[in-house]
């Protein structure tokens, strides 16, 4: 696969991916965060605005990968 289809192919996964993290990172935070100190709160919030990176970065290495040359 080109590295042209590779991007958008994972520009797709990663748009549904956020559409569907965004929403359950918000539930979680509306039902659960807000009934903690505020420290607490602060620590969570940074944790659930950076967890999506740890499944998306196999997704960017595979997009960034350089293409074969054809043999």
């Amino acid at each position: 696969m080109r590295r042209r289809t590779r991007s958008l192919v994972g520009t797709i996964v990663m748009i549904a991916f956020v559409l569907i993290y965004a929403p359950l990172a918000m539930a979680l935070a509306d039902s659960r965060i807000a009934q903690t100190p505020p420290l607490v709160q602060s620590v969570l919030y940074a944790i659930l605005g950076l967890a999506w990176i740890i499944p998306l970065m196999p997704l960017i290495r595979w997009m960034e990968r350089p293409d074969r040359d054809p043999a």
